[in-house]
């Protein structure tokens, strides 16, 4: 009797690990890869909110100050900004997809995520506006603004950001769209409503938020996470 209760208890106990459990197991072990349209749209959502908060404060949403109250011609100032960001911000995406595909997986991991750091404590320190260079003055508020803007924002913490995002994602259209919209969301209002937007905007608030944001993605970034 016991002979045959054991031969009985053996087929089932195997009919119990399906090929499918197998399969189930075999795919929690594998490392989750999102989907494309999720990690673009992740990608589009830090990138927005890290340079929107980034930039308050920044030498170039005081450009944008200046710019507006030089010029008094709000729209022609926006889209000068909205062409020198997107100008700006594609040619930092490329580079840093550019190094990013000529890096191995660890050295890219280190290098991102001491870049970030490093960016937390530049996003600590309040920007200061170099006086204005006096051609721009002769160019109309667009070209003005293209220039200047276009010129201020080379080596800036947000081109930078830019690039270091573009090497952490894959998608170099989703990091510009996101950095170009953070950055018209924080100079938009300046040009509008000028230093009242500033004066109601707690800047060192928002400076050490957008810290925490670099920090979290440069200690992300060295623990290998995402």
């Amino acid at each position: 009797m016991q002979d045959r209760a054991r031969c009985r208890f053996i087929p089932r106990a195997r009919r119990c690990v399906s090929p499918g459990s197998r399969a189930l197991r075999r795919a929690c072990r594998r490392p989750y890869n999102p989907h494309p349209t999720e990690a673009n749209l992740e990608a589009f959502l830090v990138s927005t909110g890290i340079v929107a908060l980034a930039e308050i404060g920044d030498k170039t949403q005081l450009l944008a100050l200046v710019l507006a109250a030089r010029y008094r011609r709000p729209v022609p100032v926006i889209l000068g900004i909205l062409a020198a960001t997107l100008a700006n911000h594609a040619l930092a995406a490329w580079l840093g997809a550019g190094v990013a595909a000529a890096l191995g997986p660890q050295a890219l991991r280190w290098i991102l995520g001491l870049s970030f750091l490093a960016m937390a404590a530049w996003t600590l320190i309040p920007d200061k506006l170099k006086k204005e260079k006096p051609q721009s003055a002769r160019l109309g508020a667009f070209a003005a603004t293209l220039v200047a803007f276009f010129l201020v924002e080379m080596g800036d913490k947000t081109q930078i950001a830019t690039a270091a995002l573009a090497a952490r994602y894959a998608s170099i259209a989703a990091v510009v769209a996101g950095t170009t919209l953070g950055m018209m969301l924080a100079d938009v209002p300046a040009v509008y409503f000028g230093e009242r937007i500033l004066r109601r905007v707690p800047a060192k608030t928002m400076r050490r938020v957008a810290a925490a944001g670099f920090a979290l993605l440069g200690a992300l970034a060295l623990i290998g996470t995402g």
